[in-house]
Order: C-alpha cells, then structure tokens, then sequence
C-alpha cells in the first residue's frame, strides 16, 4: 500500500512483483543490476535482459515515486518512516515472544506469538519458483516454527482452555519437523495435560522409532524422563 492505496494490480507481471520483494527485502544495501539480472533471469536471461530490467524499474519507479526507489547502477528502496514489511513483523515478533517465553512471561507472550504465526502462515510469492525464492521461504519457515514453538510453550505455561492451542501447534511442529524433539515434548506435555496418557505414550514410541531407525539414537534424558512419569501414570 502507498499512500493508503493498494498497488500491487500495478505490479509488471511476476518478474515486477519478484523484483519489488527482492528490493523490499534488501533494502538496507543496494543490488547491483547485474545481481538483480541473475536473479531474476537465473537461467542466463534472454540478450535483451538488462533492457527489460530497466522496464522493470521503470515502471515500479512510476507506482512508487522516484523517492522510494533510487539508484540507477544500484537500485535501492528508501521507504518512509513508520513502513510496515510483514516479513520483518514476523521476524520481530517471534523474538518478543521468545524473549517472554524465556522468562514465563505467558501473557506477554502470547499476542507476539500469533502475529508471528499468522503472517508467516501465508507464505511467501505463492505460484513463484526460484532458489532465492525458496532461501528465503526457509527463512520464513523458520520463523514459523519458532512462533509454534512460542505459541506451544504458551498454551502450556497458561493451561486452561489455552492447552489446545498447545496441542494443535505441537502437531504442527511434529508434522512439519519430524526430528524436532521440542516439538514432540510440547505435543506430549498438552496431551497428558489432558489426560490422554495412551497417546502421549503412543508419540514417545512413533519418536523413539524414528530416531532409532534414521538416526541411531534414543530420546533426549528429559523425553526418557516424561515416558517414566507417563508410564506410572498408567501402572
């Protein structure tokens, strides 16, 4: 949005809407054309392909005014205080919530938590393919899994009615990240929470499994513990 108005039908087809992200995302230095070419025509480009990146820049310039996007031989954004980047919100977000999970600071933690969660939910350039594309998608991936972490961990430090929000963010993160231990731990605390002993039992054994057959190890000692206290539960 600029100016309070949507823009991106504006955008010069997926090369325009691939390049503002690009320029968006490393905004705090500039990209030399022949790295932006590379980029964008990650194949070779076609003879013409610094032409067509000045059409690109051309017409983004017109959307966004000569005072955002400067920089002729290196194009950079300068966007005006107070922009918002929903990458970046993400990114923040999930650092508030840590920082307040570190210290069982639910309630603080558990707005910053969602926001991460929800933004970095919707992905990035749906439909669009290229290896800078997708580093930066693991990045928001990662993002992700440590705003399910934040959002688990705070359910569980809550409890109540917040023990589901654990346990769904807990099944995310074992579906998304099957060698993630935390993930199963958090999984396993919400449901004997909930009194579902037999299958918190039942994950300890699918992840004791898992790591024997791909990796060759046992469950970290504080996993081995929760099982013993899980099965007394059951004796």
């Amino acid at each position: 949005m600029i100016d309070g108005r949507r823009r991106e039908r504006e955008l010069p087809g997926r090369q325009g809407r691939e390049l503002l992200v690009l320029l968006v995302l490393h905004r705090e230095r500039a990209i030399s054309r022949e790295h932006l070419t590379g980029l964008l025509w990650p194949s070779g480009g076609p003879p013409a392909a610094d032409v067509g990146l000045s059409a690109l820049l051309s017409k983004l310039r017109r959307i966004m005014g000569s005072e955002m996007l400067v920089g002729k031989s290196d194009p950079h954004l300068v966007l005006p205080p107070g922009s918002f980047v929903d990458f970046e919100a993400a990114a923040e977000a999930a650092h508030r919530a840590e920082s307040a999970v570190a210290v069982a600071h639910w309630t603080d933690a558990w707005g910053p938590a969602r926001v991460a969660l929800h933004t970095t939910s919707r992905g990035l350039l749906p439909g669009h393919e290229a290896a800078w594309i997708e580093e930066e998608r693991r990045a928001l991936e990662d993002i992700r899994r440590r705003a399910l972490g934040c959002v688990a961990e705070t359910g569980l430090g809550l409890g109540g009615a917040e023990i589901a929000s654990a346990e769904r963010a807990g099944r995310a993160l074992v579906a998304s990240w099957p060698f993630h231990e935390s993930g199963y731990r958090m999984l396993i605390e919400a449901l004997d929470a909930q009194g579902n002993v037999a299958e918190a039992l039942v994950l300890y054994e699918e992840l004791r499994c898992l790591l024997r057959d791909e990796l060759g190890i046992a469950p970290s000692a504080q996993l081995q513990e929760h099982h013993q206290q899980l099965l007394l539960q059951r004796s």
